[in-house]
């Protein structure tokens, strides 16, 4: 059994849809995962794909808000276009990628979006860029995040990250470079982490696709830790086409089978919690999507979540995350003077939680996540609403919901759950609110059934076209 899963919730064999091959590559600079792959194949060289994104770079007054440095490509362009003329490409081969600024990747500097950790360069590749590396992807650039992937929108050593879609407004957090960089096509793919919803975040807002994997699939080796217990590496990018190739290689022992699509499926639609609290146009567009799964041959199955406690246990959630990244975070305690006012905040809650409230959390937690695969004994998967409404405004942070103005602590309501259980979760977009802004909801599997998560969504984006609407 998994270390951490209780009986009968380990995750198994993990099994990937077949993604169909692109048909071409138009402008390399706005081409995806699998456009650039096929363009490659064609012929087009890596070289000038990679300076189509350098192009895009210097054009974008902005761009320099998600992007923190540019990495040295020369040696693995020249190897990938070798590779692609010998007929030896990998997997990803000469795919460029963008890295959220808390994981390591060898001869950069890794910022943690933090003061205190000066100009410190990795030595080493962390698990997850070695993995892409090996498979032929290029890291093309480190990109922000908030401050230990925990702080506010006003980054104290590289400033704010506006949303690509309105500059008033947030890109969300923590991930904030990695959904930057996708909406504003200055990378195909990224690399996040999500603790509380820092990956699905950012991806509601900005417009993208993420994918929050079940915990422990993917290894955090080089990974800067805000909770041990909590942190979720994962793979950004503009569709779950995209997704599912990145993480066919980032979890290694993965197999690659027939795409499925929605056909047979039960989808359940959870009542209570994750629909309370939440604008009228998120509302909309979630009801919308389950509709569009039900012409495409899904039974949808309305489930009642009241009885999972789940306000409770996103309390419990918070106390987890804050007490390890208090125990994890003392060695700046003599600093939080220069650190960013949102992250100590966060710090001064966990130093205020007690050892007997952890080890509560912590039942807590075991208790959910069978209750909830108990929940979900009748479906295949969940469909819930994203975010509870349109990007956050930067200049009150306030949420706008069915015309109040909420402040940002509801930002992780229906996303803190799954990493507190660890069931995959993914976001996607599924429209524009009423300022223009985009809209998601999210796609939840039992653990091990990031696949089929994967597989819904394709599914979804095949007769949409939400993910592909740009700033």
């Amino acid at each position: 059994m998994a270390p951490g899963w209780p009986l009968g919730l380990e995750p198994g064999g993990l099994a990937l849809p077949a993604v169909a091959a692109a048909g071409g590559c138009g402008d390399p600079g706005l081409a995806g995962v699998a456009e650039l792959l096929a363009g490659f194949a064609g012929g087009l060289p890596v070289s000038e794909a990679v300076a189509a994104l350098a192009a895009r770079r210097a054009g974008d007054e902005r761009a320099g808000e998600a992007v923190l440095s540019v990495l040295p490509v020369a040696a693995a362009v020249a190897e990938s276009e070798r590779r692609w003329r010998d007929g030896t490409a990998r997997a990803l081969e000469g795919v460029p990628f963008g890295v959220k600024a808390i994981i390591d990747v060898a001869g950069a500097v890794v910022t943690c979006g933090s003061v205190v950790t000066g100009d410190r360069r990795a030595v080493a590749d962390s698990a997850v860029v070695a993995r892409l590396r090996a498979a032929g992807a290029i890291p093309l650039a480190m990109l922000a995040t908030t401050e230990f992937a925990a702080g506010s929108p006003f980054n104290p050593r590289h400033g704010v990250v506006t949303n690509p879609w309105d500059a008033g407004r947030w890109t969300g957090g923590s991930s904030t470079g990695s959904g930057a960089a996708l909406a504003r096509r200055l990378v195909p793919l990224a690399l996040g982490t999500d603790t509380g919803g820092s990956i699905r975040v950012p991806s509601c807002w900005c417009g993208t696709t993420g994918l929050k994997p079940t915990r422990g699939l993917l290894p955090r080796d080089g990974i800067a830790t805000l909770s041990w217990t909590l942190d979720h590496p994962g793979p950004m990018a503009r569709s779950a086409r995209d997704l599912t190739l990145a993480l066919g290689v980032l979890a290694g022992k993965t197999t690659v089978g027939p795409a499925r699509g929605v056909r047979g499926l039960r989808v359940g639609l959870p009542s209570g919690w994750f629909d309370e609290g939440v604008d009228g146009a998120v509302l909309g567009a979630w009801r919308a999507a389950a509709q569009v799964m039900e012409a495409a041959g899904a039974a949808l199955v309305p489930l009642d979540a009241r009885g999972l406690d789940l306000g409770a246990h996103h309390d419990a959630a918070w106390d987890i995350l804050t007490a390890e990244a208090a125990a994890v975070q003392g060695w700046t305690r003599a600093r939080r003077g220069e650190q960013d006012a949102g992250l100590v905040a966060r710090l001064e809650r966990g130093e205020a939680v007690s050892g007997a409230r952890y080890a509560e959390a912590m039942l807590m937690r075991a208790e959910l996540m069978g209750a909830l695969a108990r929940v979900m004994e009748g479906v295949d998967v969940l469909l819930t609403p994203g975010l509870g409404g349109e990007a956050g405004r930067l200049a009150d942070l306030t949420i706008e919901v069915d015309g109040r103005a909420e402040g940002f602590a509801i930002i992780s309501r229906n996303t803190m759950v799954f990493d507190y259980t660890g069931f995959p979760a993914l976001m996607m977009p599924a429209g524009l609110g009423p300022n223009g802004l985009p809209l998601g909801v999210q796609v939840v599997g039992r653990p091990g059934d990031d696949g089929l998560c994967l597989d819904v969504a394709m599914a979804f984006q095949q007769v949409t076209d939400f993910h592909e609407a740009r700033p």
